[in-house]
């Protein structure tokens, strides 16, 4: 299995950015796929995760702003970030794991990670 994140780049703090996670090598279908960041200096935290027939769900710090969409035909999951402040400059990263858990917030749950892509949130 392979995850394959894009999309980082620098953007002005209120703007937008849109990430992509391309599935390869598994079963898209029954394959739960979520997001982690990781900023300078402070712990991965969890950015949200979308299952098959699942509600997705958010982190505190993003739930309003952040999007999480999946595209079964293209086998890729997306996540657009609105509103974009400093403070969401970090590494992301995309997750996977076949079928769900309840421990969806948890890093160690997720047995697939792909290569990270960084954001960078400046004026």
């Amino acid at each position: 299995v392979q995850l394959q994140a894009s999309g980082g780049g620098l953007v002005q703090p209120g703007g937008s950015l849109r990430l992509s996670c391309a599935a390869s090598g598994t079963t898209f279908s029954n394959f739960a796929i979520g997001w982690f960041r990781q900023a300078p200096g402070k712990d991965r935290e969890f950015v949200g995760v979308t299952g098959s027939g699942r509600p997705t769900y958010y982190g505190g710090s993003v739930k309003g702003r952040f999007t999480i969409s999946r595209d079964t035909a293209k086998r890729t999951v997306y996540l657009q970030m609105n509103s974009l402040t400093p403070e969401d400059t970090a590494v992301y990263y995309c997750v996977g794991r076949s079928g769900w858990t309840i421990r969806f917030g948890a890093e160690d749950e997720y047995v697939y990670w792909g290569q990270g892509t960084l954001v960078t949130v400046s004026s």
